[in-house]
């Protein structure tokens, strides 16, 4: 299996780090390919602008769409960019870790999406009529591959609870899950969340590095988030919102999981 690890966290010794530099060997020691892409060692350029195309923008005017479709559909995108979309077409299965700082990811993790997702990448693609609209939620570029975020929290487990003060963790993870990672195609995997990430002495981390073991050992078994594909019938195209007779008078995200 060949492994892509998206990495973001500023310093390597601390428990993020621990956990990564444990993944990666444990993984290649299975027999498994990892290319790491650590962002802050990268000095990864987080902001989208002109300077991800190697040509001046076509209108004179910055649109960063349209300037990351011509791009990418006639090879002017900087090579930082062009690296990583080359990692992720390798890539079987993609791990993304971080700490959840602010209820989200790290500024230099959304910067890697931003501008790795380029249009014609991850977006805007595929047909869209009254039927299909666009490869994507299901479908994409990068269907067929597997995508597992790993974070870490500060606060505890019941704090990130159904009734918790900070809101259910698959909520907060939501628009990363299935906005980020599902969009383009990958079956998304149940995430590995460590809480309590301040507090870690000797004797728990050996239990959470078992843990997080055994969800390595299974990346190719684990059953993805059941996410209902979005032109798979339980969407009305082209407004794209469930039809009528599927989780009737309910809304909220947990209407998008099909084994409800």
């Amino acid at each position: 299996m060949n492994v892509l690890y998206v990495f973001a966290h500023p310093e390597p010794r601390s428990l993020n780090g621990a956990l990564k530099d444990h993944a990666v060997a444990h993984l290649r020691s299975r027999g498994h390919a990892v290319e790491v892409s650590d962002l802050y060692a990268m000095g990864w350029k987080a902001q989208v602008d002109a300077d991800d195309s190697t040509v001046p923008p076509a209108s004179g005017r910055f649109d960063p769409a349209r300037e990351s479709q011509l791009a990418y559909a006639n090879g002017h995108q900087s090579a930082d960019i062009a690296a990583e979309q080359r990692k992720l077409l390798w890539a079987d299965t993609l791990i993304v870790q971080f700490p959840l700082w602010w209820f989200s990811m790290p500024a230099i993790l959304k910067g890697w999406f931003e501008r790795v997702y380029a249009y014609g990448f991850a977006y805007g693609v595929g047909e869209h009529s009254d039927r299909h609209w666009g490869d994507r939620y299901g479908e994409g570029r990068l269907a067929g591959k597997r995508a597992m975020l790993v974070t870490t929290a500060g606060g505890w487990e019941t704090h990130y609870a159904g009734r918790g003060v900070n809101g259910p963790i698959d909520d907060l993870l939501f628009p990363i899950q299935h906005g980020i990672l599902y969009y383009p195609g990958f079956d998304v995997l149940p995430p590995f969340v460590v809480y309590r990430a301040g507090k870690m002495g000797e004797a728990r981390y050996a239990g959470v590095r078992e843990a997080f073991t055994q969800r390595l050992d299974s990346l190719e078994s684990t059953a993805p988030i059941p996410f209902r594909r979005q032109n798979g019938g339980d969407y009305d195209i082209p407004a794209l919102t469930l039809r009528e007779d599927i989780a009737p008078a309910q809304t909220g995200l947990r209407i998008h999981l099909a084994a409800e």
